[in-house]
């Protein structure tokens, strides 16, 4: 577990089944990577999303939109980032992250 008391998500979701996963994943991504100064939060979150939209990963993409709006990202934005990226990633995978950002922004309105 990290220094909080409350869990990461990726300890509540591999936790004791795969404890060098959620290690990689709190200590180097969000740990190292994320606070580098060469990017903003802001881009990292822009280029994360595009990223998971164009590998047609829908299942990490709630957690990053959501990152993304704390990190100052519009839901606007995030819109028509999907929008663009229809053209490049493949519609089905547009509207499948659509799908996701739709479910997550309804819900948090």
């Amino acid at each position: 577990m990290t220094e909080s008391s409350e869990p990461t998500g990726a300890e509540r979701m591999f936790g004791d089944f795969a404890p060098a996963l959620v290690a990689f994943t709190d200590d180097v991504l969000f740990g190292q990577v994320w606070p580098r100064r060469e990017l903003s939060p802001r881009d990292r979150s822009l280029v994360t999303v595009a990223s998971l939209v164009t590998s047609g990963s829908a299942e990490q993409l709630g957690h990053h939109l959501g990152r993304a709006r704390q990190n100052g990202v519009t839901e606007e934005e995030l819109v028509e980032a999907i929008t663009h990226l229809a053209f490049y990633a493949g519609w089905p995978r547009a509207m499948s992250a659509m799908a996701v950002a739709k479910r997550l922004f309804r819900e948090d309105a």
